[in-house]
């Protein structure tokens, strides 16, 4: 493939990126607007590159990440949709990887990872579309095997503070492997030095913060806010946006069309903000709402059937209107 040459993640991190871009948000049902594509690619920089799954083929519109190194690259997650006609992901990152090879040649043996920051479904639906690809690693969706493909142990796992977290080398390109359960006990929070970006999973971003073990979530924010302030943190960017632009207001579960939404990205005074809001509602179950966010503290069976209710409502609404 050419000679190989070292890229250096070390010495001019972390780099300038973008994240303020007209994302695709789905398309008015009736509208009759051109269809958006299946997978929107953003280079956020020449290693790293942000995906988002299309509304049309899942309400929930993941962000997927894919994050170059001189060994190996990481996909982190795979998104809402196993079939790859309605979600072409394997096609979209066979064709980056080749891409990126061309520009930075490597010898035979560049390997694929595939991780999650969580094991629910709509992280893991695309985890099909690599089985049998070579030279690719997909990681288990158990805890068992996420703690063992990183190196964590059962006691480091439910250790306090920056005991929990481990590195992961992409080759030159070291990340910082954060335990973060609360919303999934398989949950895990990806530093990256050479952007500075800390990737989020479902734990925390511009929607519904679904803490189904809310000791464990509080303890993970307040373990998310202490290593922004050791470290220097661009983007804490989730894998989803359920909120509007008006504060409290975020749009239904659910919804194909969400051309007001607010940025996909938080910064550490936002997060600062849930750790502070989680702090106030220890002990008080339900449903709470703030500016950037909301969150359902171990939300029971009424909470999340008065939530599927108010979307099923609002999709009548708008195909109605049609």
């Amino acid at each position: 493939m050419g000679t190989q040459t070292e890229i250096d993640f070390t010495s001019k991190a972390p780099v300038a990126g973008r994240l303020d871009i007209a994302w695709n948000h789905g398309v008015e049902p009736g509208s009759g607007a051109a269809a958006e594509p299946l997978v929107q690619v953003h280079q956020y920089d020449e290693h790293t590159v942000v995906l988002r799954q299309s509304k049309t083929a899942s309400y929930e519109a993941p962000f997927v990440f894919l994050l170059f190194g001189n060994e190996r690259v990481l996909l982190l997650d795979t998104g809402a949709t196993e079939d790859p006609e309605q979600f072409p992901l394997r096609a979209t990152v066979d064709r980056l990887i080749g891409e990126w090879l061309e520009r930075n040649p490597r010898d035979a043996g560049y390997e694929l990872v595939v991780a999650h920051t969580h094991s629910h479904g709509d992280h893991v639906a695309g985890d099909a579309q690599f089985e049998g690809r070579p030279g690719t690693s997909v990681v288990g969706k158990d805890l068992e095997a996420v703690q063992a493909f990183f190196g964590f142990d059962a006691q480091q796992a439910a250790a306090p503070g920056s005991a929990r977290n481990v590195t992961y080398d992409l080759g030159g390109r070291v990340l910082e492997v954060m335990a973060t359960p609360g919303h999934h006990a398989t949950g895990i929070t990806v530093y990256d030095p050479w952007t500075a970006i800390l990737f989020a999973g479902d734990t925390v971003l511009p929607g519904r913060l679904y803490a189904f073990d809310f000791p464990a979530f509080l303890d993970t924010v307040e373990r998310m806010v202490a290593f922004t302030e050791s470290h220097v943190v661009s983007h804490i960017l989730g894998c989803h946006v359920e909120m509007t632009r008006t504060p409290r207001l975020d749009y239904p579960i659910g919804a194909p069309y969400q051309p007001d939404e607010a940025a996909p990205s938080f910064t550490p005074a936002q997060l600062r903000a849930v750790r502070d809001a989680a702090r106030s509602i220890a002990g008080e179950q339900g449903v709470h709402h703030f500016d950037d966010f909301n969150i359902y503290n171990e939300p029971n069976e009424q909470d999340l059937r008065a939530l599927v209710e108010r979307g099923e409502a609002a999709l009548r609404d708008a195909c109605s209107a049609h």
